[in-house]
């Protein structure tokens, strides 16, 4: 088995889910009392979000390579970055350590193209939505093509991950608004939606609309799980 690295914190809510998700993975493609070889580093949000907001993506960059370069140091085999919007400075981090990094936007359009979906919506932070790292890789390894929400409604899906999900807070009314944006992608034309902040499970899921919903933190892991056990 191979060590997984886990660089996490951002938030501590969707990263808790990475951990449990891979164990699940791993114990039921072996049994018995089979658990993940895991390395991870937990960091402090705050100042992250921080530096996010002010857009020192350079400094976060620097940040963050130390810290995979930690991870390498403590055996890991591969990085997974457990947040969407910090693959913005995936390319910088990859460069800096010895390791493969497991990009997210990867078993994400692995498995949208497995099931043969050309045109997706994308929800995630502002910065996932309106910049081009995460849409222009779906487009360029995967060929599918990517929508997003209207800038209105964009900062109403961002607001809610940074101040209510990355604090725990689950509202009735969010999960509403997210469900209409949602519907708003479908009506463009959208065949599925791609749950692009690892946070947004804890408010949607497949079960809430009739539109294939992608969960990034669940491919991600699940990638991870199928990396460890690779021989």
């Amino acid at each position: 088995m191979k060590t997984i690295g886990l660089l996490g914190g951002m938030s501590w809510e969707s990263t808790a889910n990475y951990y449990k998700h891979i164990n699940h993975g791993v114990k039921s493609k072996l049994g018995g009392l089979h658990s993940a070889e895991i390395v991870m580093k937990s960091l402090d949000f705050a100042p992250i979000a921080e530096l996010q907001q002010a857009n020192k993506w350079d400094t976060m960059a620097d940040m963050l390579t130390q810290d995979a370069r930690d991870i390498e140091r403590a055996g890991a085999d591969f990085i997974l970055i457990c947040t969407n919007t910090m693959h913005l400075i995936f390319d910088a981090v990859q460069a800096g350590v010895g390791i493969p990094l497991i990009h997210i936007a990867d078993p994400t359009g692995e498995q949208l193209k497995h099931d043969g979906k050309q045109k997706v919506g994308l929800l995630g932070t502002q910065f996932t939505m309106s910049e081009s790292f995460y849409k222009d890789r779906l487009k360029s390894k995967f060929d599918i093509d990517v929508i997003v929400p209207n800038e209105a409604d964009q900062k109403v899906i961002h607001d809610v991950i940074y101040n209510e999900l990355c604090v725990g807070e689950i509202k009735s009314e969010s999960k509403q608004v997210y469900l209409e944006v949602i519907a708003k992608l479908q009506a463009q034309g959208a065949e599925a939606v791609i749950l692009g902040c690892t946070e947004i499970a804890l408010l949607v899921n497949e079960n809430d609309t009739d539109i294939p919903v992608y969960d990034t933190a669940v491919l991600h892991a699940d990638s991870a799980v199928s990396n460890s056990l690779k021989h």
